[in-house]
């Protein structure tokens, strides 16, 4: 997947994603756990431990928050962040940037190439292990593309790149 002696593409992450991770994770562990180990004390406190919704939904919780938080501080260990707003080279499609382009149809498409944790497909972002980047990396304007889809290959037309 990565070339030799470079980190896996699935590390990836803009500035922008590392730190909506470590928000994420702070709270998680400054507000949202302290408030949940709070209520399942208490509820601890109740008596029988095998009719008490408080107590079985908070630990519960506590389990999904704990895998959360051990999700988001390992990827955030091992991520490489990449800004790419320090692309020197911003005639090709590498990771951040924003690339419009042209299908078969001639409708005009733009998507965004992120990391894996941070792609939000709703806001135009794509993954850069997904099939779309993988067709669009290392592009330049002007060049066509073949995407393979499950309906058979689809030409695409880079019309523009951007870069923040």
């Amino acid at each position: 997947m990565a070339e030799s002696g470079t980190a896996p593409l699935s590390r990836y992450l803009s500035p922008a994603g590392a730190a909506r991770m470590r928000a994420e994770l702070h709270a998680l562990l400054h507000e949202e756990r302290p408030k949940i180990v709070e209520i399942v004390s208490w509820a601890a406190g109740n008596g029988d431990r095998s009719e008490n919704g408080d107590y079985i939904y908070g630990k519960r919780r506590l389990r999904e928050i704990d895998r959360r938080i051990r999700f988001l501080s390992k990827r955030l260990d091992q991520a490489v962040i990449v800004d790419p707003a320090a692309q020197p080279v911003r005639d090709r499609v590498f990771f951040g940037a924003s690339v419009a382009y042209l299908d078969e149809g001639d409708a005009l498409h733009t998507v965004t190439i992120l990391g894996c944790d941070e792609a939000d497909t709703a806001r135009g972002e794509v993954s850069l292990v997904s099939p779309i980047a993988r067709a669009l990396l290392r592009s330049q304007v002007g060049d066509e593309v073949s995407l393979q889809t499950p309906g058979g290959p689809v030409m695409l037309e880079i019309t523009a790149i951007r870069y923040p």
